[in-house]
């Protein structure tokens, strides 16, 4: 499936950029503040009032450039047009957890995606860390960039290299099922890091700062943009199967090199079988 030629790109990437650095201005305004802090799914699962602002920012500048597109938010869930072509998948403030504890690790995420005959496919994404003023984006077949220079993964050829990896664990405290996976790849001694924002782990892997990462459970948010940007970094995004695709009950990122490698490791023993039902 290819984009219309009637819909302008450059255009709605404009727009997401815009997007981005207004919710990224708003985080930092509120930075160093005394929050309102929820809880969602478990008392780890936060959620705060710049959440909120932040997408509401968001849907409004999206709403006066592309009224007729639909909008998939983290906090209001999909809003807009029913069976809109055109779909945004925004996660506002992607790690809350280290934002609202003043660990600068967070960031905004925004994708845009098209939707036709029961499938779609992503057009754009936009990942802005303010706390860094790193602005990474990537447009179906146009590469990847941060702050508009060329990006792409490392060139890491095995996991014994050693590679850097990252990973992430649900908010359920009953889900140990990661701790398994993680388990095997610290005996065979490679670093694994656990910052704690997936868009961010994400487009990390596609500037090379690390050479792969994995995590289970993931929502559409928060790896709509990322998964495009590796992609488009010259990295792969697959299942546990080596099927591409941006989402799912695991998603596996690499710089391609070590992609094989990587799935080995996470797909032997019993711990996977569990991952990935």
């Amino acid at each position: 499936m290819t984009s219309g030629s009637s819909f302008d790109l450059t255009l709605a990437l404009q727009v997401a950029v815009q997007a981005a650095q207004e919710a990224g201005r708003i985080q930092q305004d509120y930075v160093g503040r005394a929050h309102t802090i929820a809880t969602k799914s478990s008392f780890s699962d936060l959620v705060t009032e710049v959440d909120g602002l932040c997408e509401a920012a968001i849907r409004e500048l999206i709403a006066q450039a592309y009224p007729q597109h639909a909008v998939l938010g983290e906090e209001e869930g999909e809003q807009g047009q029913a069976g809109a072509e055109y779909r945004w998948v925004v996660d506002p403030l992607d790690g809350t957890v280290n934002y609202a504890h003043g660990f600068p690790f967070y960031c905004v995420s925004i994708a845009l995606e098209r939707r036709r005959d029961g499938e779609s496919e992503r057009l754009l994404g936009v990942v802005y860390d303010a706390t860094r003023n790193e602005l990474f984006t990537a447009v179906q077949n146009g590469g990847a960039f941060m702050n508009g220079q060329p990006i792409s993964v490392s060139g890491t050829p095995t996991l014994r290299t050693p590679a850097l990896l990252s990973t992430g664990f649900p908010y359920d405290p009953g889900d140990s099922r990661n701790l398994g996976l993680l388990a095997k790849l610290l005996a065979m001694g490679v670093p694994v890091r656990r910052p704690g924002a997936a868009a961010l782990d994400l487009c990390y892997v596609a500037c090379g700062r690390f050479d792969g990462y994995w995590e289970l459970g993931l929502k559409p948010w928060d790896s709509a943009a990322g998964a495009l940007i590796v992609q488009q970094a010259g990295g792969r995004v697959t299942d546990l199967a080596g099927v591409s695709r941006p989402d799912g009950p695991v998603i596996v990122a690499s710089n391609g090199l070590l992609h094989a490698g990587l799935l080995e490791v996470l797909n032997a023993g019993p711990e996977t079988q569990r991952a990935d039902q």
